[in-house]
């Protein structure tokens, strides 16, 4: 998942690849929602990775890799 503060967080997924878009696309309203986020997908397993994204959140940008569920990778093949 990369993201990035436009008028929100506005959150785009990519493929394994990293090159094929998955095409749902959110925009959330708040940090909190993008750290909660991260979280419901796997995305902070340790320290490191909640420190990345929270540094990603400070300059306006960022990615990382999220472990979802079958279920929750199927919502976001489908907008």
């Amino acid at each position: 998942m990369s993201y990035m503060l436009t008028k929100g967080w506005y959150c785009q997924f990519l493929e394994e690849d990293l090159k094929t878009p998955l095409p749902r696309k959110l925009t959330l309203s708040s940090p909190d929602k993008l750290m909660e986020m991260a979280e419901r997908g796997g995305g902070l397993p340790n320290l490191e990775a909640s420190n990345m994204l929270r540094l990603g959140m400070e300059v306006g940008r960022g990615g990382l890799w999220l472990s979802l569920t079958e279920e929750q990778y199927q919502k976001l093949r489908h907008k």
